[in-house]
């Protein structure tokens, strides 16, 4: 196999993140995600890239002032343990300190992965009260997610919540 390369994703990448994703929302694994939600939320995406295929991608999307969440971090089997998914969650480590953001929240099937990128399950109340109150009206799932809010509950079955200080 070839190397890789990391780079920001592109809107000419976004159906190829679409195919990338739909293995994973065919075994439950992710949820999908409508190619317009991927058109408006590309400039969060990072891919990987091996001659000219994207072969993994991830996001990151800011929750709040210090907060942000890794998520749709995806590496297809081919490329599986070859560096591709730590070199995603690098490169979105690093945008993530460009933008100010402290706390990296994940939630995922992967524990042994991320505790190795220094990520750590965590409980409840990981925000005061006064952000809580902030973050309980967005509408996205992701911070429903990190909130543990019982409506994603069912979607979100034995996944782990985990967070890491950068």
């Amino acid at each position: 196999m070839s190397a890789f390369t990391v780079r920001p994703a592109r809107t000419a990448d976004v159906r190829g993140i679409h195919r990338l994703l739909d293995p994973y929302v065919q075994r439950r694994i992710l949820l999908g995600k409508d190619l317009v939600v991927l058109y408006e939320s590309v400039q969060q995406f990072v891919v990987a890239e091996a001659d000219g295929e994207l072969i993994g991608c991830g996001a990151l999307h800011v929750i709040w002032e210090d907060l942000a969440e890794i998520r749709t971090l995806i590496v297809v089997d081919e490329w599986l343990h070859r560096g591709v998914g730590r070199a995603l969650v690098a490169a979105l480590e690093d945008e993530a300190r460009e933008l100010g953001v402290q706390r990296l929240f994940c939630l995922t099937f992967e524990v042994d992965f991320f505790t190795r990128r220094g990520f750590a399950p965590i409980g409840e109340q990981v925000v005061d009260p006064d952000v809580y109150s902030q973050l309980v009206r967005s509408p996205d799932e992701g911070v429903a997610e990190f909130l543990d809010l019982a409506h994603v509950k069912p979607n979100t079955l034995g996944n782990t919540r985990m967070l890491k200080t950068l």
